[in-house]
């Protein structure tokens, strides 16, 4: 949502959302859904590290929901997006889109920050363009394509 001149406005539901998550102790930071926007799929994310964001961005026919840290770039995709894939190293598969802990995690005030929505409902980025454009990068050979071996 946005206000006046731009700025960005969230709803009762967004604070209440982010106050519940400060508030619950271990609870697990989500990246979440931007307002306006559904996951009639469900949720995952897919990250990368920081340096593969920029080169990963062009190869893909549709960009859903982005967020980026100093560390890494997470790509919403549909839940189970990882099944019969095993995505490349570096990439970190993240079922409910959540993210991994760290000691400095002090709530959703250090959640990566949205750098692309896309225009429409859905966040999603098609996981199997996703997939490839990582394995195009890390030189890794799509599951689909390898040897069978017995």
């Amino acid at each position: 949502m946005t206000g006046p001149a731009g700025t960005r406005v969230l709803s009762l539901d967004s604070l209440v959302r982010i106050q519940r998550g400060r508030l619950t102790p271990g609870a697990p930071r989500r990246l979440p859904v931007p307002d306006g926007m559904t996951a009639p799929m469900g949720c995952d994310a897919v990250a990368v590290p920081a340096r593969f964001g920029p080169q990963v961005l062009p190869r893909l026919p549709r960009v859903g929901c982005v967020y980026a840290d100093d560390a890494h770039w997470w790509w919403l995709v549909p839940s189970d997006s990882d099944y019969a894939l095993e995505w490349p190293a570096p990439a970190h598969y993240a079922a409910g889109a959540v993210l991994p802990d760290s000691p400095a995690d002090t709530g959703a005030a250090d959640l990566p920050g949205l750098i692309h929505r896309p225009d429409g409902t859905l966040p999603y980025t098609p996981p199997i363009p996703l997939y490839l454009a990582l394995c195009r990068l890390t030189g890794t050979t799509p599951v689909w394509s390898r040897p069978v071996t017995a």
